[in-house]
């Protein structure tokens, strides 16, 4: 029973940190691998009788790797961002390239014409 309210205590800590306010994923990772860390080690802890070291060490241990993965997701969404801003900055580019080619061609146009009569 120990067990249980532990990991009620936990998904209620997660619950309303959650919704307090915007989190980053490596936030909602520490807090989602604490919380089902806890809930698994304690469960794991109560079948040798120390639910609550079983608890900490599966909140610590979840907690460090829900923090890791999230991190690794906060970096990956980072280098998209950068990535499309350099897209887009580059089809701007090209599209300056084009109107560019197309007055160069255009002016070739009139030159040629105004050589003929001559």
């Amino acid at each position: 029973m120990k067990a249980v309210r532990i990991v009620g205590i936990f998904l209620l800590m997660f619950c309303l940190s959650a919704c307090a306010q915007q989190m980053s994923k490596a936030g909602k990772g520490a807090l989602l691998g604490a919380a089902s860390g806890a809930g698994a080690g304690a469960i794991l802890g109560s079948q040798i009788g120390e639910a609550g070291i079983g608890a900490a060490v599966g909140g610590g241990i979840g907690l460090v790797a829900g923090a890791v993965i999230g991190n690794s997701l906060d970096s990956q969404d980072i280098e998209r961002v950068r990535l499309e801003e350099q897209q887009q900055r580059q089809q701007a580019e090209l599209a300056r390239q084009a109107r560019e080619i197309e007055d160069m061609r255009r002016q070739q146009r009139y030159d040629d014409l105004y050589r003929r009569h001559q």
